[in-house]
Protein backbone atom coordinates (compact mmCIF):
# COMPACT_ATOMS: atom_id res chain seq x y z
CA UNK A 1 0.00 0.00 0.00
CA UNK A 2 1.36 3.39 -0.40
CA UNK A 3 2.52 4.57 2.71
CA UNK A 4 1.34 8.42 1.97
CA UNK A 5 -2.35 7.00 2.08
CA UNK A 6 -2.53 5.03 4.80
CA UNK A 7 -6.38 4.90 4.56
CA UNK A 8 -8.34 1.66 4.03
CA UNK A 9 -10.30 2.59 1.28
CA UNK A 10 -12.66 -0.27 1.33
CA UNK A 11 -14.02 0.47 4.73
CA UNK A 12 -15.38 4.08 3.19
CA UNK A 13 -18.50 2.89 1.73
CA UNK A 14 -21.60 3.64 3.22
CA UNK A 15 -23.01 0.69 5.50
CA UNK A 16 -24.64 -1.92 3.34
CA UNK A 17 -22.47 -0.73 0.34
CA UNK A 18 -20.20 -3.03 -1.77
CA UNK A 19 -19.90 -1.17 -4.85
CA UNK A 20 -21.19 -4.00 -6.47
CA UNK A 21 -23.54 -4.73 -9.41
CA UNK A 22 -27.60 -4.81 -9.12
CA UNK A 23 -28.48 -8.56 -8.68
CA UNK A 24 -29.42 -10.17 -11.97
CA UNK A 25 -32.84 -10.63 -9.98
CA UNK A 26 -33.79 -7.16 -9.43
CA UNK A 27 -31.77 -5.61 -12.51
CA UNK A 28 -34.03 -8.25 -14.58
CA UNK A 29 -37.74 -6.72 -12.66
CA UNK A 30 -36.40 -3.07 -13.27
CA UNK A 31 -35.77 -3.59 -17.36
CA UNK A 32 -38.44 -6.38 -18.51
CA UNK A 33 -41.11 -2.78 -17.52
CA UNK A 34 -39.15 -0.86 -19.82
CA UNK A 35 -40.79 -0.27 -23.52
CA UNK A 36 -38.26 -2.19 -26.23
CA UNK A 37 -36.26 0.23 -28.10
CA UNK A 38 -36.83 1.60 -31.58
CA UNK A 39 -35.57 -0.78 -33.98
CA UNK A 40 -32.14 -0.08 -35.72
CA UNK A 41 -30.71 -2.57 -38.24
CA UNK A 42 -26.93 -1.28 -37.32
CA UNK A 43 -27.54 -2.40 -33.95
CA UNK A 44 -25.51 -5.67 -33.53
CA UNK A 45 -25.50 -6.42 -29.98
CA UNK A 46 -27.80 -4.78 -27.78
CA UNK A 47 -30.09 -5.81 -24.52
CA UNK A 48 -31.47 -8.94 -25.75
CA UNK A 49 -29.30 -11.58 -25.01
CA UNK A 50 -27.45 -9.75 -21.45
CA UNK A 51 -24.34 -9.66 -23.37
CA UNK A 52 -21.39 -7.54 -22.00
CA UNK A 53 -21.23 -4.43 -24.82
CA UNK A 54 -23.09 -3.11 -27.26
CA UNK A 55 -22.07 -3.11 -30.51
CA UNK A 56 -23.20 -0.44 -33.07
CA UNK A 57 -22.10 -1.12 -37.31
CA UNK A 58 -21.04 1.77 -38.74
CA UNK A 59 -19.78 0.81 -42.47
CA UNK A 60 -19.47 -2.66 -43.51
CA UNK A 61 -16.21 -3.14 -42.64
CA UNK A 62 -16.04 -1.20 -38.89
CA UNK A 63 -18.44 -1.22 -36.09
CA UNK A 64 -18.04 -0.07 -32.25
CA UNK A 65 -18.20 -1.74 -29.28
CA UNK A 66 -19.21 0.54 -26.35
CA UNK A 67 -19.31 -0.84 -22.81
CA UNK A 68 -19.31 1.10 -19.22
CA UNK A 69 -18.38 0.08 -15.75
CA UNK A 70 -17.73 1.17 -12.12
CA UNK A 71 -17.95 0.94 -8.72
CA UNK A 72 -16.81 1.51 -5.49
CA UNK A 73 -13.32 0.29 -3.72
CA UNK A 74 -12.45 -3.09 -3.14
CA UNK A 75 -8.77 -3.21 -2.45
CA UNK A 76 -7.19 -0.95 -0.16
CA UNK A 77 -4.24 0.76 -2.60
CA UNK A 78 -5.76 3.96 -4.51
CA UNK A 79 -3.73 2.85 -7.06
CA UNK A 80 -4.40 -0.72 -7.79
CA UNK A 81 -8.08 0.18 -7.61
CA UNK A 82 -7.39 2.45 -10.86
CA UNK A 83 -5.86 -0.69 -12.20
CA UNK A 84 -8.26 -2.87 -11.51
CA UNK A 85 -11.48 -0.75 -12.54
CA UNK A 86 -9.38 -0.22 -16.00
CA UNK A 87 -9.09 -3.67 -16.31
CA UNK A 88 -12.35 -4.54 -15.64
CA UNK A 89 -13.92 -2.08 -17.51
CA UNK A 90 -12.02 -2.93 -20.79
CA UNK A 91 -12.66 -6.94 -20.50
CA UNK A 92 -15.95 -6.44 -21.82
CA UNK A 93 -14.47 -5.06 -25.46
CA UNK A 94 -12.44 -7.92 -25.54
CA UNK A 95 -15.07 -10.52 -24.94
CA UNK A 96 -16.46 -9.23 -27.87
CA UNK A 97 -13.88 -9.91 -29.90
CA UNK A 98 -13.18 -6.23 -30.38
CA UNK A 99 -9.75 -4.00 -29.86
CA UNK A 100 -10.24 -1.67 -27.50
CA UNK A 101 -9.22 2.33 -28.55
CA UNK A 102 -10.56 4.63 -26.51
CA UNK A 103 -12.19 5.20 -22.85
CA UNK A 104 -13.57 8.15 -20.51
CA UNK A 105 -12.69 8.35 -16.58
CA UNK A 106 -16.36 8.11 -14.27
CA UNK A 107 -15.32 10.15 -10.95
CA UNK A 108 -17.00 9.99 -7.97
CA UNK A 109 -14.85 11.23 -4.65
CA UNK A 110 -15.69 12.81 -1.36
CA UNK A 111 -12.99 15.52 -2.33
CA UNK A 112 -13.36 18.21 0.91
CA UNK A 113 -13.00 14.72 3.10
CA UNK A 114 -10.25 12.56 1.56
CA UNK A 115 -6.24 13.60 0.59
CA UNK A 116 -6.67 14.48 -3.22
CA UNK A 117 -3.74 12.38 -3.85
CA UNK A 118 -5.67 9.33 -3.55
CA UNK A 119 -7.28 10.61 -6.21
CA UNK A 120 -4.33 11.20 -7.92
CA UNK A 121 -3.27 8.04 -7.78
CA UNK A 122 -6.50 6.08 -8.90
CA UNK A 123 -6.44 7.92 -11.71
CA UNK A 124 -2.59 6.80 -12.28
CA UNK A 125 -3.38 3.31 -12.00
CA UNK A 126 -6.06 3.72 -14.48
CA UNK A 127 -3.97 6.25 -16.81
CA UNK A 128 -1.22 3.13 -16.76
CA UNK A 129 -3.29 0.32 -17.28
CA UNK A 130 -5.04 2.03 -20.72
CA UNK A 131 -1.52 2.39 -21.44
CA UNK A 132 -0.72 -0.90 -21.71
CA UNK A 133 -3.63 -2.26 -23.40
CA UNK A 134 -3.29 0.40 -25.90
CA UNK A 135 -6.11 2.73 -25.27
CA UNK A 136 -6.54 6.39 -25.00
CA UNK A 137 -7.80 8.48 -22.55
CA UNK A 138 -9.80 11.27 -24.60
CA UNK A 139 -11.68 12.58 -20.88
CA UNK A 140 -14.23 12.29 -18.29
CA UNK A 141 -16.46 13.66 -15.65
CA UNK A 142 -16.49 13.65 -11.81
CA UNK A 143 -18.86 14.34 -9.00
CA UNK A 144 -18.33 14.86 -5.42
CA UNK A 145 -20.16 12.15 -3.70
CA UNK A 146 -19.86 10.98 0.08
CA UNK A 147 -18.08 7.47 -1.33
CA UNK A 148 -15.33 7.02 -3.42
CA UNK A 149 -16.49 5.22 -7.27
CA UNK A 150 -14.63 5.12 -10.11
CA UNK A 151 -14.43 3.47 -13.93
CA UNK A 152 -14.44 3.71 -17.39
CA UNK A 153 -16.97 4.07 -20.30
CA UNK A 154 -14.48 2.42 -23.15
CA UNK A 155 -14.91 2.02 -26.77
CA UNK A 156 -13.67 -0.45 -29.21
CA UNK A 157 -13.46 -0.92 -32.80
CA UNK A 158 -14.35 -4.84 -34.29
CA UNK A 159 -15.54 -5.97 -38.07
CA UNK A 160 -19.11 -6.68 -37.97
CA UNK A 161 -18.78 -10.18 -39.14
CA UNK A 162 -15.75 -11.07 -36.42
CA UNK A 163 -18.04 -10.10 -33.33
CA UNK A 164 -18.00 -12.25 -30.40
CA UNK A 165 -21.56 -12.74 -28.54
CA UNK A 166 -22.49 -14.63 -25.50
CA UNK A 167 -25.55 -16.27 -28.20
CA UNK A 168 -23.13 -18.53 -30.23
CA UNK A 169 -22.39 -21.46 -28.76
CA UNK A 170 -23.20 -24.69 -30.29
CA UNK A 171 -23.59 -28.49 -28.96
CA UNK A 172 -20.51 -29.93 -28.80
CA UNK A 173 -18.55 -27.16 -28.15
CA UNK A 174 -15.37 -27.34 -25.03
CA UNK A 175 -15.91 -24.15 -22.62
CA UNK A 176 -12.41 -23.10 -21.58
CA UNK A 177 -12.01 -20.19 -19.08
CA UNK A 178 -9.26 -17.75 -18.67
CA UNK A 179 -9.08 -17.02 -14.97
CA UNK A 180 -9.52 -18.66 -11.94
CA UNK A 181 -12.82 -17.49 -9.60
CA UNK A 182 -13.15 -16.72 -5.70
CA UNK A 183 -12.07 -13.03 -6.35
CA UNK A 184 -15.75 -11.76 -4.54
CA UNK A 185 -14.70 -14.32 -1.63
CA UNK A 186 -11.48 -12.78 -1.14
CA UNK A 187 -12.06 -9.35 -1.74
CA UNK A 188 -14.75 -9.88 1.48
CA UNK A 189 -12.07 -11.43 3.28
CA UNK A 190 -9.72 -8.69 2.47
CA UNK A 191 -12.00 -6.06 4.10
CA UNK A 192 -12.15 -8.32 6.87
CA UNK A 193 -8.23 -8.40 7.62
CA UNK A 194 -7.88 -12.12 6.71
CA UNK A 195 -5.35 -11.99 3.68
CA UNK A 196 -2.20 -12.12 4.16
CA UNK A 197 -0.04 -9.60 2.54
CA UNK A 198 1.08 -12.04 -0.58
CA UNK A 199 -3.15 -13.07 -0.63
CA UNK A 200 -3.70 -9.29 -1.34
CA UNK A 201 -1.13 -9.25 -4.20
CA UNK A 202 -2.10 -12.89 -5.31
CA UNK A 203 -5.98 -11.67 -5.80
CA UNK A 204 -5.29 -7.96 -6.99
CA UNK A 205 -2.66 -9.62 -9.53
CA UNK A 206 -6.00 -11.05 -10.99
CA UNK A 207 -7.97 -8.63 -11.30
CA UNK A 208 -5.22 -6.39 -12.82
CA UNK A 209 -4.56 -8.91 -15.30
CA UNK A 210 -5.37 -7.86 -18.98
CA UNK A 211 -7.51 -10.38 -21.23
CA UNK A 212 -5.33 -8.59 -23.76
CA UNK A 213 -3.35 -12.02 -24.78
CA UNK A 214 -6.50 -13.96 -24.09
CA UNK A 215 -8.56 -11.63 -27.26
CA UNK A 216 -5.37 -11.78 -29.50
CA UNK A 217 -5.03 -15.82 -29.03
CA UNK A 218 -8.83 -16.37 -29.51
CA UNK A 219 -8.82 -13.97 -32.74
CA UNK A 220 -7.17 -17.03 -34.77
CA UNK A 221 -9.83 -19.73 -34.22
CA UNK A 222 -13.41 -19.75 -34.65
CA UNK A 223 -14.60 -18.95 -31.18
CA UNK A 224 -18.30 -19.32 -31.29
CA UNK A 225 -19.34 -17.94 -28.08
CA UNK A 226 -17.64 -15.46 -25.41
CA UNK A 227 -18.61 -13.68 -22.17
CA UNK A 228 -16.43 -12.56 -19.26
CA UNK A 229 -16.88 -13.63 -15.94
CA UNK A 230 -17.66 -10.76 -13.68
CA UNK A 231 -20.57 -9.95 -11.00
CA UNK A 232 -22.92 -12.43 -11.67
CA UNK A 233 -20.42 -15.19 -10.86
CA UNK A 234 -19.22 -17.92 -13.38
CA UNK A 235 -22.53 -19.89 -12.85
CA UNK A 236 -24.94 -17.02 -13.60
CA UNK A 237 -22.58 -15.61 -16.68
CA UNK A 238 -22.82 -19.27 -18.51
CA UNK A 239 -26.11 -19.38 -17.53
CA UNK A 240 -26.63 -16.49 -19.64
CA UNK A 241 -24.62 -17.97 -22.25
CA UNK A 242 -26.75 -20.93 -22.24
CA UNK A 243 -30.28 -19.04 -22.53
CA UNK A 244 -28.85 -17.19 -25.31
CA UNK A 245 -27.39 -19.62 -27.32
CA UNK A 246 -30.25 -22.02 -26.74
CA UNK A 247 -28.17 -25.11 -25.54
CA UNK A 248 -27.64 -26.72 -22.74
CA UNK A 249 -24.06 -26.51 -20.45
CA UNK A 250 -22.13 -29.31 -17.98
CA UNK A 251 -19.74 -27.89 -15.78
CA UNK A 252 -17.02 -30.12 -14.38
CA UNK A 253 -16.75 -28.29 -10.98
CA UNK A 254 -12.86 -30.26 -10.33
CA UNK A 255 -11.93 -28.49 -13.47
CA UNK A 256 -12.49 -25.15 -12.57
CA UNK A 257 -9.70 -23.01 -11.43
CA UNK A 258 -10.08 -21.27 -7.54
CA UNK A 259 -7.99 -19.35 -5.96
CA UNK A 260 -6.39 -20.53 -3.03
CA UNK A 261 -7.79 -20.63 0.41
CA UNK A 262 -11.67 -19.56 -1.63
CA UNK A 263 -13.16 -22.62 0.28
CA UNK A 264 -11.49 -22.16 3.70
CA UNK A 265 -12.63 -18.31 3.38
CA UNK A 266 -16.29 -19.01 2.41
CA UNK A 267 -16.32 -21.18 5.19
CA UNK A 268 -15.43 -18.78 7.84
CA UNK A 269 -18.44 -16.80 6.06
CA UNK A 270 -16.66 -14.27 3.90
CA UNK A 271 -19.64 -14.71 0.92
CA UNK A 272 -20.40 -11.50 -0.28
CA UNK A 273 -24.06 -10.77 -0.75
CA UNK A 274 -23.72 -10.50 -4.38
CA UNK A 275 -22.78 -14.07 -4.52
CA UNK A 276 -25.39 -15.13 -2.85
CA UNK A 277 -28.14 -13.47 -4.66
CA UNK A 278 -26.25 -14.68 -8.01
CA UNK A 279 -27.36 -17.96 -6.56
CA UNK A 280 -30.41 -17.59 -5.75
CA UNK A 281 -31.06 -16.18 -8.96
CA UNK A 282 -29.87 -19.30 -10.76
CA UNK A 283 -30.26 -22.13 -8.38
CA UNK A 284 -33.86 -23.06 -10.45
CA UNK A 285 -31.43 -23.21 -13.71
CA UNK A 286 -28.62 -25.41 -12.32
CA UNK A 287 -28.84 -28.89 -11.73
CA UNK A 288 -25.94 -30.21 -8.92
CA UNK A 289 -24.38 -33.15 -8.22
CA UNK A 290 -25.32 -34.42 -4.63
CA UNK A 291 -21.28 -34.25 -3.97
CA UNK A 292 -21.06 -30.41 -4.40
CA UNK A 293 -21.94 -28.89 -0.97
CA UNK A 294 -22.99 -25.32 -0.29
CA UNK A 295 -20.12 -23.71 0.02
CA UNK A 296 -19.01 -24.87 -3.13
CA UNK A 297 -22.45 -23.66 -4.83
CA UNK A 298 -21.47 -20.55 -3.75
CA UNK A 299 -18.22 -20.98 -5.11
CA UNK A 300 -19.27 -21.00 -8.46
CA UNK A 301 -21.66 -18.00 -8.33
CA UNK A 302 -19.29 -15.83 -6.73
CA UNK A 303 -19.18 -11.77 -7.74
CA UNK A 304 -16.23 -11.71 -9.47
CA UNK A 305 -14.72 -8.17 -10.38
CA UNK A 306 -12.34 -7.91 -13.17
CA UNK A 307 -12.41 -12.14 -14.23
CA UNK A 308 -11.58 -13.99 -17.69
CA UNK A 309 -13.15 -15.00 -20.59
CA UNK A 310 -15.33 -18.05 -20.92
CA UNK A 311 -15.12 -19.31 -24.49
CA UNK A 312 -17.44 -21.35 -26.07
CA UNK A 313 -14.86 -23.46 -28.93
CA UNK A 314 -15.22 -26.30 -31.58
CA UNK A 315 -14.11 -29.60 -29.33
CA UNK A 316 -11.25 -29.96 -32.43
CA UNK A 317 -9.94 -26.69 -31.51
CA UNK A 318 -10.19 -26.18 -28.07
CA UNK A 319 -7.12 -28.64 -27.06
CA UNK A 320 -4.94 -25.94 -29.28
CA UNK A 321 -6.65 -22.90 -28.18
CA UNK A 322 -6.01 -24.06 -24.51
CA UNK A 323 -2.16 -24.78 -25.51
CA UNK A 324 -1.60 -21.35 -26.93
CA UNK A 325 -3.09 -19.74 -23.93
CA UNK A 326 -1.33 -21.38 -21.69
CA UNK A 327 1.81 -20.61 -23.52
CA UNK A 328 0.71 -17.17 -23.65
CA UNK A 329 0.82 -17.01 -19.74
CA UNK A 330 -2.90 -17.40 -19.51
CA UNK A 331 -4.43 -19.54 -16.56
CA UNK A 332 -6.85 -21.32 -18.77
CA UNK A 333 -8.33 -24.36 -18.10
CA UNK A 334 -10.99 -26.18 -19.84
CA UNK A 335 -14.27 -26.58 -17.64
CA UNK A 336 -17.03 -27.97 -19.51
CA UNK A 337 -18.99 -28.33 -22.58
CA UNK A 338 -21.63 -27.63 -24.29
CA UNK A 339 -24.48 -29.94 -25.13
CA UNK A 340 -28.52 -30.43 -26.66
CA UNK A 341 -30.00 -31.40 -23.96
CA UNK A 342 -31.49 -29.49 -20.87
CA UNK A 343 -31.96 -26.11 -22.96
CA UNK A 344 -31.06 -22.79 -20.93
CA UNK A 345 -29.77 -24.81 -17.77
CA UNK A 346 -27.05 -25.96 -16.28
CA UNK A 347 -25.36 -29.34 -14.97
CA UNK A 348 -22.24 -29.70 -12.79
CA UNK A 349 -20.99 -32.32 -11.85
Amino acid sequence: MNETNPIKLTSLTTKGGCGCKIGPAELSQVLRNLPPAPYDPQLLVGLDTSDDAGVYRLTDELAIVQTLDFFTPIVDDPYDFGQIAATNAISDVYAMGGKPITALNIVAFPIANLDKEILTNILKGAADKLQEAGVTLVGGHSIDDQEPKFGLAVTGTVHPKRVRTNAGAKSGDKLILTKPIGVGIHTTALKNGMLSVEEVKQVTSVMTTLNKETAETMANFDVHAATDITGFGLLGHTSEMAKASKVGIRINADQVPILPRTRELAQAGRIPGGTKNNFAHVQNDVEFAASIDEIDRYILCDAVTSGGLLLSVPADEADLLLNELVENGVNAALIGEVVREHQGKIVVQ
